[in-house]
């Protein structure tokens, strides 16, 4: 996964909480695109000297920059790479190392920092916005596409198996969530989440199956993947390659239904409400 963190990259007091932050208040290595470990609770005000983020923020409160008046443009991207648990983190490392170079060396300044203080090895960047040329880099979802096709380019590198497949090409179906909600949730502070459920739980109880208008959209997708899917195992059959063509079919007749989030919701309740009778079922 290659993530974009939004909150907290037009100031100069948010750069230095996330530099804090990814550091581990000095307890982590930030590895520096010129090959530097830095440790310690100074490192963040010293990147900030170093990447000149403080004339920018000078320049600002002058009124000198372009725009003045409107919702300041990054000062840095926030970025995050990460794989699965059980992935050797120093290989994650490594790979991510590898893509930054390639794509900034020379070009934006920026810097690392490996977590292992949870299941999935992650790697933070924080990558300056504007280039040592003036030129500032403005992230589209084709170039988070292309990215992270080259991080899994660069873990295969290194020895990882990987490949970045989009969520519908893998039939994800699992709702997603920005990284806020998501963090709140983990935390059990997210509002819109608990009133999401309640919603769930309340239609329900109702027996409320109505369709939903994202239904049809859903739906609509789906198909269009399984026309993609089933026009691979064509392609698949007239190279001869039947077996694997048999496979696609029956990967693609076997996708599951389509749902959308209340849906998802719905089926984990009622799930859950079935669980403890199977436990008494089973202890009899």
């Amino acid at each position: 996964m290659v993530k974009v963190l939004p909150a907290g990259t037009g100031t100069l007091g948010g750069v230095r909480r996330h530099l804090d932050y990814i550091g581990r208040h000095g307890d982590v290595d930030l590895e520096t695109d010129d090959g530097q470990e830095l440790r310690g609770r100074d490192v963040a005000a010293g990147l900030l000297e170093d990447w000149d983020l403080d004339l920018e923020e000078h320049r600002r409160q002058s009124g000198l920059s372009a725009g003045h008046g409107r919702p300041p443009p990054r000062l840095v991207y926030k970025v995050v790479f990460s794989m699965p648990a059980g992935t050797a983190r120093e290989k994650v490392h490594s790979a991510v190392r590898n893509f930054c170079r390639e794509q900034f060396t020379l070009q934006h300044r920026h810097v690392l920092a490996l977590h292992t203080d949870e299941p999935h090895p992650h790697v933070h960047a924080v990558i300056k916005a504007v280039s040592e040329q003036g030129r500032r880099l403005n992230l589209k979802k084709a170039t988070l596409r292309e990215w992270r096709a080259e991080f899994a380019r660069h873990l295969r590198a290194v020895g990882v198996a990987a490949n970045a497949t989009p969520r519908f090409v893998r039939v994800e179906t699992t709702p997603r969530k920005s990284d806020g909600i998501y963090r709140a949730g983990q935390r059990g502070e997210s509002t819109h989440l608990r009133q999401r459920v309640e919603a769930a739980a309340a239609a329900l109880l109702k027996r409320d199956g109505r369709a939903e208008p994202a239904k049809l959209e859903l739906l609509q997708g789906r198909q269009e993947v399984e026309r993609k899917w089933r026009a691979v195992a064509d392609i698949l059959l007239s190279q001869g390659q039947r077996e694997l063509a048999a496979q696609t079919r029956r990967y693609a007749d076997a996708l599951p239904p389509p749902q959308t989030e209340r849906e998802w919701l719905m089926a984990r309740l009622l799930e859950r409400t079935r669980e403890p009778r199977r436990q008494e079922q089973s202890t009899r």
